[in-house]
């Protein structure tokens, strides 16, 4: 099958905006251990499947928003920008925290990790 000139542009324009939506998904070698949203209403297809394969849910639930399906609900504005940094800071801290304590674990059990 011989693609014409436009065709052939059209599907690499299609490849390349695929590639740019999903390639961080393709390259991660695995499910993810939890789920954070910021506005459940706009994600609720990613809220959908992640109770279908069994991943827990975190997401910041405003007053308009339909809570269902979401395992943990953090109360709060979806919609301030500031209110979202409040709460993107404070999550990469926690899970930094988490990811510390996990080291820790294991060097203090075995005596030497080698953390990436």
């Amino acid at each position: 099958d011989k693609l014409t000139k436009k065709e052939a542009l059209m599907r690499t324009r299609e490849m390349e905006k695929l590639e740019k939506s999903l390639g961080g998904i393709k390259d991660m070698g695995g499910l993810p251990d939890a789920l954070f949203v910021i506005d459940a209403d706009h994600e609720h297809i990613a809220i959908k499947e992640a109770n279908n394969l069994g991943i827990p849910v975190y997401a910041v639930v405003d007053t308009n928003s339909n809570p269902d399906g979401v395992d943990y609900i953090i109360p709060g504005n979806d919609d301030a920008i500031r209110a979202v940094q409040l709460y993107l800071n404070a999550a990469a801290s926690a899970v930094t925290e988490g990811r510390n304590k996990d080291v820790a674990a294991v060097a203090e059990k075995d005596g030497f990790v080698e953390a990436e």
